[in-house]
């Protein structure tokens, strides 16, 4: 029986996000598999992964806003941004809890984002870190973001603190290590950095890769992931809406509980997807079948 559905992993440091990704698919023996928003390999934390027709998901999460914990060093950058890469930069600026937390409420809100030179950003087809790795000039834009709260919650050691950001997809985190660190008048890299939620996903309902082998897991259905009232359709229906008509909703059996202009739809034996009603008019805004 095909899998559908998402699984949440626990990604651990030092494995990329797809080979996870891969491994979860042969543990499961599931059809395709996906993920919802790429992990750094030395990042850490919630990566929901998503089976058979889960995979469509992708651009329904595509803007949803993440939580991460992560560790900033001051005084010093890296090529990379993390420790990754290279030493490039330092100086002798010792920066207190107090000034972290001033500048780190400055930076909160809408704002122009430069990503790393060492970043998946495609740059005419190609991965910038590729381009960077062979030396070649690179010209990045920055990325409109926005970043809703910084808490700085503890200073590990001198220059060395953990904070919790919580910001819209899309945002680099090495990045603004490097812009908390330019308000400073000093220099940053990112020690670490784990996922805690994304989107309705939180980290504490992940599960190891071990429990993913061990069989110690559960998947979400897809139709548990939409709060909405629900339409069932007869067989002609279905038919007309897969092929792309619109059904006037007159003809539908509409649910006393609808609530706002999206339904789950719903035909003879399947979760067609998420529905949208405008005009008087139901058409298909996410197909999973």
């Amino acid at each position: 029986m095909a899998l559908n559905g998402v699984i949440l992993v626990n990604k651990e440091r030092n494995i990329s996000s797809n080979k996870l990704v891969n491994k979860v698919k042969y543990i499961l023996h599931a059809d395709k598999a996906g993920h919802l928003g790429t992990l750094d390999v030395l990042g850490e934390g919630l990566l929901p992964i998503t089976l058979g027709k889960g995979t469509r998901l992708f651009d329904y999460y595509l803007n949803k806003d993440k939580v991460y914990k992560t560790v900033f060093k001051f005084g010093e950058t890296t090529d990379t941004l993390d420790l990754e890469g290279e030493i490039t930069k330092q100086n002798d600026v010792i920066v207190t809890m107090q000034q972290l937390v001033k500048v780190a409420e400055k930076m909160q809100g809408k704002q122009s984002q430069m990503p790393p030179l060492y970043s998946a950003k495609k740059v005419n087809g190609q991965k910038a870190y590729d381009l960077a790795r062979a030396g070649q000039t690179i010209e990045l834009k920055p990325k409109e973001i926005e970043i809703y709260s910084i808490k700085v919650l503890q200073e590990i050691a001198e220059n060395t603190f953990e904070l919790e950001v919580h910001c819209s997809s899309g945002t680099y985190i090495r990045s603004l290590c490097r812009d908390l660190a330019e308000n400073m008048s000093t220099y940053g890299v990112m020690l670490s950095i784990q996922r805690t939620k994304c989107g309705d996903f939180y980290l504490k309902d992940a599960y190891s890769l071990e429990d993913v082998t061990n069989g110690k897991y559960s998947i979400i259905k897809l139709e548990t992931l939409f709060d909405y009232a629900c339409i069932k359709l007869d067989e002609k229906q279905e038919a007309k809406l897969l092929n792309g008509v619109e059904l006037p909703v007159q003809s539908l059996s509409l649910p006393s509980n609808l609530k706002d202009d999206k339904v789950k739809v719903f035909g003879k034996d399947d979760f067609l997807g998420v529905g949208h009603i405008e005009k008087d008019r139901l058409k298909l805004s996410l197909r999973l079948i």
